[in-house]
């Protein structure tokens, strides 16, 4: 356990000292008091869970939903977004993870919006949760006759998968609807609305699917992303308010607030985290993630 962590945890055990005191000192305030000491040890608790913990043990680490969005840069982050989602399904096939499609929406010049997976396999969320937040990449584009350098960004979310018990959802907070998806799956798919769009009222959340053949399916795997969106939400609601900032935050997509930079004039990989550089960025595109995975990982865990 870090440092940070270990004095903020030394804080709450003196406030929760103080409540008792309190209690002790005066038995009108033993019911403030006691309320008071319940969420100081469920702060608590939430400090000291480590990444397994935290979504619901080993076996939810080997599966999370990861999504990919096209930010800042126009047709160029498109492309920058499919690379990276190239990059991940590389990684997930080098460390033979299972990746299933969940939902995709295409643009122009063979760009992607957005694409939303589920990768399944072996310490998948340990390796991959580090990845969320703003993603930049400087380069050329191939439509580029000046040779001008662009700067492009896309947004990565790593979501944990979450069991229903995990996470409560009242039916009467969800508006759901059908639609036809213009992705593939054959005739299927565009003369029947089987796609499945899903909003959750309270947080404004909005999931949708669109990857199967039936309705049934599509809002079966809709409703499991609400859940990691959900209990990622709460999660870092935690998070921010006991200032505790060990989970990535996605942002905006604005090029400001970037977690790592693929400059390919250069050569170089830098996550601004760290903060470190790699070269031989082809090699790092093409799924060779491993050395950026290792070294994320043991920054967290000093």
């Amino acid at each position: 356990m870090s440092d940070y962590l270990q004095k903020q945890i030394n804080e709450i055990d003196k406030k929760i000292e103080e409540a008792r005191q309190l209690a002790s000192a005066d038995p009108s305030m033993a019911e403030i008091a006691a309320d008071e000491i319940k969420k100081l040890e469920e702060q608590k608790e939430a400090l000291g869970e480590t990444p397994e913990q935290s979504i619901g043990g080993n076996q939810s680490s080997n599966s999370l939903i990861l999504e990919i969005r096209a930010a800042a840069g126009g047709d160029e982050a498109g492309l920058f977004a499919q690379d990276l989602a190239r990059m991940y399904t590389k990684f997930a096939a080098n460390n033979n993870w299972k990746v299933e499609e969940l939902d995709k929406n295409e643009g122009g010049l063979g760009n992607l919006k957005e694409v939303t997976f589920k990768i399944s396999g072996k310490d998948a969320y340990a390796k991959l949760q580090f990845e969320s937040g703003v993603h930049r990449v400087q380069r050329v584009p191939k439509t580029e006759s000046s040779g001008r350098i662009h700067t492009s960004t896309a947004t990565v979310a790593v979501l944990p998968e979450v069991s229903a018990t995990q996470v409560e959802i009242n039916p009467k907070d969800l508006e759901f609807a059908a639609f036809r998806s213009g992705g593939h799956g054959g005739q299927n798919v565009n003369k029947v609305s089987t796609a499945v769009r899903i909003k959750h009222k309270p947080s404004a959340l909005v999931v949708k699917s669109s990857s199967e053949r039936s309705q049934a399916q599509n809002r079966e795997i809709a409703m499991e992303i609400l859940r990691s969106k959900l209990y990622q939400m709460e999660k870092e609601n935690q998070s921010v308010q006991l200032g505790n900032l060990r989970q990535a935050q996605v942002g905006a997509g604005d090029r400001s607030e970037k977690i790592r930079t693929y400059n390919f004039p250069q050569d170089r990989v830098t996550d601004h985290r760290i903060p470190k550089s790699w070269g031989n960025i082809n090699t790092i595109m093409d799924g060779g993630l491993g050395k950026i995975i290792e070294s994320l990982k043991n920054l967290s865990s000093s």
